[in-house]
């Protein structure tokens, strides 16, 4: 139950939200690049990225001294669908 109340309180944030949407297609981005795209900090993008990251719904991979932010497709599949619903 514990683990739901944060889910959805990581999904009830706009900004998180925009973040899924941005990798859910399967594109790979840095933080800066998220940051300039949803026009808000690099700051902000990272925290929201971390907690994204905790919560397996993203993955980080380091290439070439950048690290890059791709969705996770293997997320449970109750957890797939709660976002395919916020997303909508």
């Amino acid at each position: 139950m514990k683990r739901w109340t944060v889910v959805f309180r990581a999904l009830a944030n706009i900004n998180r939200l925009k973040i899924i949407r941005l990798l859910a297609d399967g594109r790979k981005m840095s933080v800066t690049d998220i940051a300039e795209n949803l026009q808000i900090s690099f700051k902000a993008t990272s925290n929201h990225l971390a907690l994204l990251k905790n919560l397996d719904v993203v993955e980080a991979q380091g290439v070439s001294g950048h690290v890059f932010y791709f969705f996770n497709r293997q997320l449970p599949k109750d957890f797939q669908k709660i976002i395919e619903i916020a997303l909508e």
